[in-house]
């Protein structure tokens, strides 16, 4: 056991961290020549297309250290803010974490509570500063960043660079030297706990576990805590490049074990796996439950693939914990989820991985936050949905959820970010100078005016500079009025809204002109309407595909063409009560890039 070590990599998206993990894996001749290849960890192809890590991703390195042989067991990590919770459980399974800073960026907002949330765990911090070999490279300025950061010495600072392998052996003695071995008990009863799961299709469901305490070995009889059900370990094992079966792990290892669950409800992550005779008192205390911040609707197009879109997304929830859905219906869409996000880029990457990995084909509805309304009865509703809202005449007060986020920018661009936030409602509650270059700055605002686009307009003013992190504080009473989208009197619930009041004619100007252009001409004049309650405040025209039936009438009494026109005007009519009018599915999308 003391020859084992666990850590993780943590860092701002894009400063390199798979980069380095693919060294650090070719150093140690984890992974051949021949089988190395860029982001070797990243095996989803989003993921490699995007250039982002979504998964965390474990794997096993033996390493040789002054004549003794170590066994390193490495997590990379996601760096993007919608993905925090990746890095939440990689850390419960660690004790030493490998802290990356990119030396051309300097510290940014993701690396400070990435930083914090391992410090929260007591693991022991090795700092990097990787991207050494680039030209615009600063390592005085960075060092002493990082030496304000963690208040490290300044020789403890590794620098590295991931492209040319400069400084990865002083990396490899530093987590042998530095981190420290796990601790517990081989001979207590069984205690694992479970960070990831996946799911095979031959093979069912694949849980990740770390054990803390006793062993586990092939063919013993093992139960889920959380669910009570009991299984026999068929397959235990190490993760390498690919799974490697073992008789038998102990404490301090990073596995997995395949037990042939069929059903994805029977593993939860952040459960305790045990022996059933002699099983332990307690389970381990897990991860906190997500909060998720975005709530959208997801429809399968074809409404007989409801029960297909319920089986991917249970899947989809083994491999991305963060992700909840309940199953919800909608007038104009039919029976669908409502699902909980960590924000937009996650929601994004879940709809392209139902399309890609499952082959769904789902509409997304407007995305929204949860509100609480208090009613004239003193009662407290929690609505995740405009439709749910209760009449107008029974609102009391509702209260949308407020976030405390923290940017921290070039100071050049300080100016059109405070525009940013204070058109989102924001209040600004301080601004501190890092060094003379960068400024962090606190705002306060709605977390329903970040939900669209304030991220990629956040990254479009600063040039990519500023970096954005976000946690939630809590409810605020705000003046917000439901927006709804009226076709020809009908109510299309998919597209109404909740919104701020000072904001609800321009959006829905906005709205009724984007319809417009999307909404395919029928045989009849459509009406596009935006209401707030019984009050219309704007509207538009799609005018109606008309015939020339007075063609045939050249010359004569104007008699004879009015009596046509208004037997067409008649039969106008009949169709425009019978006709109905079909949302492009464009449309939707549309009002989620309205700006």
């Amino acid at each position: 056991m003391k020859n084992i070590r666990n850590f993780c990599i943590i860092a701002h998206i894009d400063h390199g961290k798979s980069t380095l993990a693919d060294r650090l894996l070719e150093y140690t001749g984890t992974v051949s020549e021949r089988e190395m290849k860029d982001q070797v960890l990243d095996d989803m192809e989003l993921e490699k297309e995007r250039g982002i890590t979504i998964k965390s991703h474990a794997i096993q390195m033996d390493y040789e250290y002054e004549g003794e042989k170590y066994v390193l067991n490495l997590i990379d990590t996601p760096g993007h803010v919608d993905f925090s919770y990746e890095v939440s459980r990689s850390i419960a399974a660690c004790e030493g974490a490998l802290l990356i800073i990119d030396s051309t960026q300097g510290i940014q907002a993701q690396t400070i509570s990435n930083l914090y949330l391992a410090i929260e765990h007591d693991l022991e911090i090795i700092p990097i500063m990787n991207k050494m070999d680039l030209p615009n490279a600063m390592p005085e300025i960075v060092e002493d960043q990082i030496i304000d950061l963690i208040g490290c010495k300044r020789e403890e600072i590794i620098r590295a660079s991931g492209k040319t392998g400069e400084g990865v052996h002083d990396i490899l003695h530093r987590i042998v030297e530095g981190v420290p071995a796990p601790k517990g008990d081989p001979n207590a009863p069984l205690q694992c706990l479970i960070f990831d799961s996946v799911f095979n299709q031959f093979r069912g469901v694949i849980a990740y576990f770390k054990i803390l305490n006793g062993e586990i070995s092939k063919g013993d009889l093992v139960k889920f805590m959380a669910t009570n059900k009991e299984y026999y370990a068929d397959e235990v094992g190490v993760l390498r490049l690919g799974m490697e079966p073992k008789k038998k792990l102990s404490t301090g290892d990073v596995g997995y074990i395949i037990s042939g669950i069929k059903t994805a409800k029977e593993i939860k992550v952040g459960d305790t796996i045990t022996h059933v005779s002699g099983s332990c008192d307690a389970a381990i205390e897990g991860f906190e439950e997500v909060k998720p911040m975005v709530f959208a609707g997801v429809y399968p197009i074809d409404a007989e693939d409801y029960e297909d879109l319920r089986a991917a997304m249970e899947k989809l929830q083994l491999n991305d914990a963060s992700l909840t859905f309940e199953p919800e219906s909608s007038a104009a869409l039919g029976f669908g989820f409502r699902c909980g996000f960590l924000g937009l880029l996650h929601m994004e990457i879940i709809q392209e991985r139902l399309d890609r990995e499952f082959d769904m084909n789902v509409i997304t509805t407007v995305p929204n936050v949860s509100y609480i309304v208090h009613t004239n009865d003193g009662e407290e509703l929690e609505v995740y949905n405009p439709s749910g809202l209760p009449d107008v005449t029974l609102i009391n007060e509702i209260q949308e959820p407020y976030i405390r986020a923290q940017i921290i920018t070039k100071t050049d661009f300080i100016g059109p970010v405070m525009t940013l936030c204070l058109e989102k409602r924001g209040t600004l509650l301080k601004q501190d100078y890092l060094t003379t270059e960068r400024a962090e700055l606190t705002f306060e605002l709605p977390l329903a005016e970040i939900v669209f686009d304030f991220y990629d307009k956040l990254k479009s003013i600063s040039k990519g500079y500023a970096s954005f992190d976000y946690h939630q504080t809590g409810f605020q009473k705000a003046k917000l009025v439901r927006l709804d989208i009226l076709l020809n009197g009908e109510k299309v619930d998919a597209l109404s809204s909740l919104i701020h009041f000072d904001n609800a004619y321009p959006f829905g100007r906005r709205m009724c002109e984007k319809l417009k252009e999307l909404i395919p001409r029928q045989q009849f004049d459509i009406a596009i309407q935006a209401a707030v309650g019984a009050k219309i405040i704007a509207r538009e025209t799609v005018k109606a595909v008309r015939k020339d039936v007075t063609a045939k009438c050249y010359g004569g009494d104007i008699s004879r063409k009015r009596k046509l026109l208004e037997k067409q005007k008649k039969g106008k009519k009949r169709m425009k009560q019978i006709g109905n009018v079909e949302v492009p599915q464009k449309a939707f999308l549309a009002v989620l890039k309205l700006d």
